[in-house]
């Protein structure tokens, strides 16, 4: 996905109106900081220039390579002065994948920049002062390597052979990955050994120009403390030539994955899952675990991806909830349910909602194996739900808002003013999104005490963090 700096600069002043850059000039550029997609800013005649690859401090000659009134982006030609921060990225496919966009940073700087991002967001979207709003350090990871519990990998020919993978930064060409650096070793077996199945099989290879063939995406998921691997293949049609015969062939071949899935998508859409799901083999579910919490997971279930920083990320969710025993909990987008019950023992009940059914059965599942009856779950919207039961008489003290990368509803927003919880626990994937929400609901009486960043996805530009909001 092409990333977008429109949201992220601010209007032209005249000045920068009157400087008319053009595609192909070169400039001498000073990386000032880093931004919100891992690029380099820096300000040529103070227009603002973002170079990908280009690390803070840094002393380039950048070339225009887009123009635009907002903001221009460039390349790097030549590094005069190079950051001491600048290392070389070890994935040998680093610059062609642009899966992450920081393997040239040393990691502890990395934690600083993210920190930074926050802060940037923060400026650009609410008026705090910034000398008053506490983002603490960012928790990174002792081993920022082999950490995604899944993979969703695009599957195609080329000169033969089947290739899956990733399609490269700012294009369509699909880079073939079989040893990523931050994929789960296991996933990265399973799909190096999936390809050749297929390519031994003859098995019909999704054509995405042509909209022919029939596998398009090979996901799989393990679980890092159980072992158990799942693999869902998804297909163009129901029916998979050769089915019985790469079935066994994926038994004999993976005698690890304990359940194989298959999901249907014939739709030209860059989603990658269709509504139907098949159970072929094996279990319809893995089990996964963080801290003693178990989790069962259906093919379309959300789930951190990180499993280990998901454990720091939740904890410090508990801490900012604060819970003595006696509060109402709402977890809102709560997936398969795994905040609510990292919260459980300290709340008197837990209700929560999603709008995929899968995986609030998944939720439902989660919460009778651990045996906690003041659990409630129900397919829909927070917006839906929340009115719903105050006008029952249930009003909750705290609600967890962990909302998609476009933020939360503003529905949802609207009704949480309206049902004046005591806090706001708010987990983000997104800085930008969160400050605007954040600014929503200070100004409607919430006020911020603090921001915990989370290194979820070392080596991208990607930053999660724990927000904590009290009602003044």
């Amino acid at each position: 996905m092409k990333p977008s700096h429109k949201k992220h600069a601010k209007s032209p002043s005249k000045d920068q109106q009157s400087v008319q850059l053009k595609v192909g000039q070169q400039m001498p550029l000073t990386i000032k900081r880093l931004g919100i997609n891992g690029e380099g800013v820096g300000y040529f005649k103070r227009k603002v220039v973002f170079v990908p690859g280009a690390l803070p401090n840094e002393e380039i000659v950048a070339e225009v390579t887009k123009a635009g009134a907002r903001f221009t982006e460039a390349k790097i030609v030549k590094i005069r002065k190079q950051s001491k921060e600048r290392i070389e990225p070890p994935c040998p496919i680093y610059d062609q994948c642009g899966g992450c966009q920081l393997q040239h940073m040393e990691y502890a700087a990395t934690l600083r920049e993210k920190q930074d991002i926050i802060r940037q967001a923060f400026e650009r979207h609410t008026k705090l002062k910034m000398e008053k709003l506490v983002i603490q350090k960012t928790i990174g990871m002792d081993d920022p390597w082999y950490y995604r519990n899944k993979s969703q990998l695009q599957v195609a020919k080329k000169d033969g052979r089947v290739i899956a993978g990733l399609y490269a930064m700012n294009s369509h060409k699909l880079i073939d990955l079989s040893a990523c650096m931050v994929q789960h070793k296991a996933t990265n077996k399973v799909t190096r050994v999936m390809k050749q199945i297929l390519a031994d099989l003859n098995i019909s290879i999704y054509d995405e120009r042509k909209h022919q063939g029939v596998i398009r995406t090979i996901v799989t998921r393990v679980g890092f403390e159980t072992g158990h691997v799942q693999v869902v293949l998804v297909t163009n049609e129901k029916e998979i030539p050769r089915r019985d015969v790469l079935l066994d062939e994926i038994q004999k071949r993976l005698p690890e994955v304990n359940s194989l899935m298959q999901n249907i998508n014939g739709k030209k859409t860059s989603l990658i899952f269709g509504e139907e799901t098949v159970h072929l083999s094996g279990e319809e579910v893995i089990e996964e675990k963080l801290g003693d919490i178990s989790f069962e997971l259906s093919a379309r279930a959300f789930f951190q991806l990180n499993p280990i920083q998901t454990v720091k990320l939740y904890n410090e969710a508990k801490r900012a909830a604060k819970l003595t025993g006696t509060e109402k909990v709402v977890d809102a987008y709560c997936g398969v349910g795994t905040i609510g019950l990292w919260l459980a023992d300290g709340a008197s009940e837990v209700r929560g909602m999603d709008v995929i059914e899968a995986s609030i059965i998944d939720a439902r599942v989660n919460a009778d194996n651990h045996g906690y009856k003041h659990f409630t779950y129900e397919v829909g919207t927070a917006e839906e739900w929340l009115p719903k039961w105050v006008k029952e008489g249930w009003k909750p003290d705290v609600v967890v808002v962990d909302p998609p990368r476009t933020g939360c509803d503003e529905k949802l927003l609207k009704t949480i003013v309206e049902v004046k919880p005591k806090r706001v626990v708010y987990v983000s994937c997104n800085p930008s999104t969160l400050a605007k929400d954040i600014e929503h609901l200070r100004t409607k009486g919430f006020k911020v005490e603090n921001v915990q960043p989370v290194d979820m996805f070392p080596w991208t530009a990607q930053v999660e963090s724990v927000t904590i909001l009290t009602r003044t």
